[in-house]
């Protein structure tokens, strides 16, 4: 019988360095047939070990270090690496849909951030009515293009009618043309009912937007922005937006010009919300979720596989002073 190094080196030749049998038992001066006995000897042995990962053992593996690393809880969706980005959004949406059915009870209200993401989550949606439920608008959905009304009640809708819950819209537009005008619109007693609705909520729902992606997110690729803004966007070094808020890499928002102008829940006020689930699929939108993360804005966290590997090859980024500005 073949001594242990001799296994343990004829194995390293096959394994490690991919030499094929008969090359092997040419440089060993042995049969091809011996070197396979050989082969099978250092498994029987336990030279060399062979383990297959379950896949979806590694994604809970992966949604442990998410949870450990960001202090979220993190649910990695396990998807084929030949996957669409379009199937890789619905089995992000329909893991995300079943997190909203665990989280949402009678006489609770969930805050909504519209988007290509919660919208793909509406449709997953689990029927199961509710008493005294509500689902509140978190952003306006109006640009110089269009009213948003249709798209943002057809989101909202989903919600309202899979539990029977009353829907409260935030009819006002994404962005402003003047901080002044946010400022007198606030104001408006029509307009704090609806921003009241938003500062009770239980639970809020959104997605990250990002610049690029083969799932373009919605703020970003609808005419929601002007060529001034894209441009004050860059220099402000703005990685992407949660509730049409605007964020830096390591999670700020303040002095950001267009921030002023947004109708979009600000990450102080998000942060009161006692549950904040976010939906996440494409690597594209890495940069933004790790800003997301950095700014505290996050309490769950629903996302891919390869998004999840893709966040955990990240530095974490310093976490920022948490600001004081109210709504």
């Amino acid at each position: 019988m073949a001594a242990d190094q001799d296994l343990e080196r004829v194995a390293r030749r096959y394994w490690l360095d991919r030499v094929r049998m008969d090359d092997i038992a040419t440089e060993e001066g042995i049969s091809r047939s011996t070197v396979s006995r050989m082969l099978d000897a250092a498994r029987a042995l336990g030279i060399v070990t062979v383990s297959v990962n379950a896949v979806h053992g590694r994604a809970a593996s992966m949604a442990s270090e998410l949870g450990h690393r960001y202090g979220v809880t993190a649910r990695v969706v396990a998807v084929p690496d030949d996957a669409s980005d379009v199937a890789r959004l619905q089995l992000v949406a329909d893991r995300t849909a079943a997190v909203l059915d665990e989280a949402m009870g009678d006489g609770m209200t969930l805050g909504l951030a519209w988007g290509t993401t919660t919208s793909a989550v509406g449709q997953h949606l689990r029927a199961r009515p509710l008493r005294d439920a509500h689902v509140v608008q978190l952003n306006g959905a109006m640009n110089t293009h269009s009213s948003g009304v249709g798209y943002g009640s057809d989101v909202l809708g989903r919600f309202g009618t899979a539990w029977d819950a009353q829907v409260h819209h935030f009819p006002v537009p994404a962005f402003f043309d003047r901080p002044e005008t946010r400022q007198a619109m606030w104001r408006e007693r029509s307009v704090r009912r609806v921003l009241g609705i938003q500062q009770s909520a239980d639970v809020a729902l959104f997605g990250v937007g990002a610049v690029a992606g083969a799932v373009p997110s919605r703020v970003w690729a609808e005419g929601y922005l002007t060529h001034a803004d894209r441009a004050d966007l860059a220099a402000a070094s703005v990685v992407g937006d949660v509730c049409t808020v605007f964020l830096r890499a390591d999670g700020s928002w303040e002095g950001i010009p267009i921030n002023a102008r947004t109708s979009g829940l600000v990450p102080p006020a998000l942060r009161r919300i006692p549950r904040r689930v976010c939906a996440v699929s494409g690597v594209n939108k890495v940069t933004a979720l790790a800003a997301a993360l950095a700014g505290g804005l996050v309490t769950d966290l629903v996302l891919d596989e390869r998004t999840a590997s893709a966040l955990l090859l990240r530095r974490t980024a310093p976490r920022p002073v948490p600001a004081l500005w109210s709504r």
